[in-house]
């Protein structure tokens, strides 16, 4: 295939609407209905309590990290004050802008906007593009969310660890919003009733940003933006590092979500901060699952599932030998095993995406383990 173009107005974005990649029909595990109607039951408990627990913390760490400032014995609280603003109100973004996170939903509303914020994402933009994303995930010219391209720009995503290129981006769209714009990319997802809101929204926020830039200048201090702007940079990192697993090293332009989504077993904290989105495959096949059914999700269709990874560490060295082959061929990628119970690998609608599985196979020596 050679070099991509991922933009949504490009050569591919015109191929996959021709050879019908955009918005087909998905491979789903069979699941019975009853099973299914009560794993997508929704209930407000479990995120009213992880909500509570996520903003005590916030408050008790910036709390802290206020109190001893400027020592360095403050920096483990911003350290940490960083993580939960600037990742895990990435995965409550996610969560909360599929409506599933809550029972009520302007409790879903109303988390969405404030992780929006956080994560310097306009709610109204990135709602649309997060629906083309499920709708043609990892779909070439389709999809506006695919982070790991072919060749891998590397250091791209080596300096979104510390949020340089993602944060920047988003300050840099908010001030275009603000000016009564859009980006033509984004009109091309986002509805023109919606635009409006769009531009509501960014003015707000620079006035927010401005409100905070003044007071620290009037402080003659940072502190304001250790609180408002700077977690989005030097927390940045744990969102990048659990995100790139969901689909990095694996097939694009296919239509079976084992084919291009990975499952990785994660540590308690971990998986609070990533709100359970490390069940990737279980929750690209069924989005309106809550994430904290996932688990339960998991448990009834692992039989026809590739083996998850079992940590992070492992699916890294998985990933990180495949990236460094990406960056010589392009066409090289993941093809993970199927358990003996599962159905096999869709390959009706995309065998020219899939004509070198067999020998991109060899070439990766795909490492399934199953979970202990």
């Amino acid at each position: 295939m050679g070099k991509r173009d991922y933009s949504m107005l490009g050569p591919d974005a015109a191929r996959a609407v021709d050879s019908g990649l955009a918005a087909a029909e998905w491979y789903h595990t069979d699941v019975p209905r009853e099973e299914m109607k009560a794993l997508m039951q929704r209930s407000d408990g479990p995120a009213i309590r992880d909500t509570i627990l996520l903003f005590a913390a916030m408050i008790v760490f910036a709390g802290i990290g206020i109190a001893l400032w400027p020592s360095w014995g403050s920096a483990p609280f911003w350290l940490a004050y960083g993580v939960l603003h600037g990742s895990a109100m990435d995965s409550r973004w996610h969560e909360c802008s599929h409506g599933t996170a809550f029972k009520t939903r302007r409790y879903n509303d109303w988390l969405y906007q404030i992780a929006s914020f956080c994560m310097v994402r306009n709610p109204v933009t990135w709602r649309w593009s997060h629906a083309r994303h499920h709708t043609d995930t990892i779909i070439v010219g389709r999809d506006p969310e695919i982070v790991a391209m072919r060749p891998p720009a590397l250091f791209r995503i080596f300096l979104n660890f510390f949020g340089i290129l993602d944060a920047w981006g988003g300050w840099k769209r908010m001030l275009l919003n603000a000016s009564g714009r859009l980006d033509p990319e984004e009109a091309s997802y986002i509805p023109e009733s919606e635009a409006p809101k769009v531009i509501r929204i960014a003015r707000i926020w620079t006035a927010i940003y401005a409100a905070t830039l003044a007071l620290a200048i009037a402080m003659q201090s940072i502190l304001p933006l250790m609180v408002i702007g700077l977690p989005r940079l030097y927390g940045a990192w744990h969102h990048v590092l659990t995100g790139l697993l969901q689909h990095a090293g694996l097939a694009d332009n296919v239509l079976d979500h084992r084919l291009n989504s990975r499952t990785v077993y994660m540590n308690p904290v971990s998986r609070f901060i990533y709100w359970n989105m490390n069940y990737h495959v279980e929750h690209h096949m069924f989005p309106m699952v809550p994430y904290h059914q996932l688990p339960a999700l998991h448990a009834r269709i692992r039989h026809d599932l590739p083996a998850p990874n079992p940590s992070i560490w492992h699916a890294y060295r998985e990933i990180l030998p495949i990236l460094r082959r990406q960056l010589a061929y392009h066409d090289d990628f993941l093809t993970r095993d199927l358990p003996p119970t599962a159905r096999p690998y869709r390959t009706d609608l995309h065998q020219s995406a899939l004509g070198g599985a067999a020998a991109a196979q060899d070439k990766a020596t795909p490492n399934a383990v199953p979970a202990e």
